[in-house]
């Protein structure tokens, strides 16, 4: 069996990020992280020019009342462990408080949202399809429980690009918000 390269970090004003395929260890507190004003910030952890073909993985951080998107369901399983502070997860149309250390799994097809909540900015492991995967299979209701927390779309739809309407999707790089140093 031929080994695994390993891949390239490269130092940027804002952090770590990995240059092209390959094995890599990255300091969460030491990469690059990226932001959208409405949707938070999260560490990615792939390279640009080499993303993950089989799995997505991000260390997400939303303050109180900041989703990491919309509420949606699509036809991949996805996972939210809380690394740290709390949030409040809508599943299936219900809201459930998940503290420090609490897991959701949510199968394919699940309804769900995170939301940051109490006073403190909330820090989730999220695994899932790749980001690469196809929005056309996602499925974005608009759910009166998420409606009432901003954070589903204005009517129901399957493209993102009309559930997404009018928000602001600019993507900025910024130093590690998490963990506290």
């Amino acid at each position: 069996m031929v080994g695994m390269e390993r891949a390239s970090l490269r130092s940027t004003d804002t952090g770590q990020v990995v240059e092209g395929p390959g094995w890599f260890i990255l300091n969460v507190g030491e990469a690059s992280w990226q932001r959208m004003p409405d949707l938070g910030a999260w560490c990615g952890f792939e390279a640009a020019d080499a993303p993950f073909e089989r799995f997505g993985i991000s260390v997400n951080v939303l303050v109180p009342g900041q989703a990491a998107g919309l509420y949606h369901a699509e036809d991949a399983q996805e996972g939210f462990l809380v690394l740290a502070g709390e949030c409040l997860a809508v599943v299936e149309g219900a809201e459930h408080r998940m503290r420090q250390w609490d897991y959701l799994h949510c199968p394919p097809g699940t309804l769900h949202i995170t939301i940051g909540a109490g006073d403190a900015p909330c820090a989730l492991l999220m695994i899932g399809a790749p980001r690469s995967s196809s929005l056309d299979e996602i499925h974005y209701p608009a759910d009166p429980v998420a409606v009432r927390h901003g954070v589903a779309a204005t009517s129901t739809t399957r493209s993102s690009k009309e559930a997404y309407a009018g928000r602001d999707r600019t993507v900025t790089r910024e130093r590690a918000p998490w963990p506290p140093v």
